[in-house]
């Protein structure tokens, strides 16, 4: 089964750091002894978090043993990085803040997986999580239009796997109401759509592949990988055009509650 990329995700490292900064902003800084990173990655935005808040424990998890190895040399004293399913992942009232950027969108039934993290929260313990919400662009569209021909449709059984996004996402003003629900004061949540000028649509792909495309490449052999970004590829300079630039507008939901005390 493939595994994630750590250097293809991190071809657009600067792009990806934004949302995760303005989702750290909205943590309320103050003793936070005890944190967790769910869905960790490579580790490198991990350990400047830790830095940034001043975090006296900062345990990373994610379930990809590619990201793990790369996070392995971030790790020191006060950042430690495990394997785990952050889905299941929860603790007894006994951390100051729970963060996932990027990460919540791969695993379902987004109700129950908050409680599961909002229980693990201390008094005036702190929640910050941030979603991908652009399943509808036109770039998310062509791969799915992608897999179900052939001969992708094929090998995935007539059933390629669904956008996780489109998938397992609530919409903002459902999150709001969840996190109230669950007990959080002050519930923030927010869509922010963040610009992105690429070199051209085509440079769209090399994003996706570093993320949206896994879901594909965990259910094709390795052989039919290329085969299937170069019809991804020509689907996307199809529906997106030739433009050099290319303004790629990508939504982002970015959500925080703090416990009361």
């Amino acid at each position: 089964m493939a595994d994630w990329d750590p250097d293809q995700y991190d071809r657009f490292k600067e792009q990806r750091a934004q949302p995760f900064w303005d989702l750290v902003e909205l943590v309320h800084r103050g003793a936070i002894e005890r944190a967790v990173d769910l869905g960790c990655g490579s580790g490198d935005m991990t350990v400047a978090v830790a830095d940034r808040l001043g975090i006296h424990h900062l345990t990373g998890i994610d379930n990809s043993p590619a990201m793990l190895e790369a996070a392995s040399q971030h790790g020191r004293v006060a950042v430690s990085f495990v394997y785990g399913d952050i889905a299941r992942w929860t603790s007894d009232a006994d951390h100051d803040l729970v963060l996932a950027n990027a990460a919540l969108h791969w695993v379902p039934d987004h109700v129950a997986v908050l409680e599961r993290w909002v229980g693990a929260l201390a008094p005036e313990g702190q929640l910050a999580i941030q979603v991908p919400a652009n399943h509808d662009h036109p770039s998310y569209l062509a791969s799915a239009h992608v897999a179900s021909q052939e001969p992708f449709a094929s090998a995935f059984g007539g059933e390629p796997p669904p956008d996780p996004v489109a998938a397992n996402v609530l919409a903002p003003e459902r999150y709001a109401t969840v996190l109230h629900e669950l007990g959080l004061a002050e519930p923030h949540v927010r869509l922010q759509v963040y610009p992105h000028v690429m070199q051209s649509a085509e440079a769209v792909v090399e994003w996706t592949k570093g993320t949206s495309l896994m879901r594909f490449f965990k259910r094709l052999p390795p052989e039919m990988h290329d085969p299937f970004v170069d019809a991804y590829r020509e689907e996307v300079v199809a529906r997106l055009g030739l433009a050099e630039p290319y303004f790629f507008t990508f939504k982002r939901i970015l959500m925080w509650g703090r416990m009361h005390g």
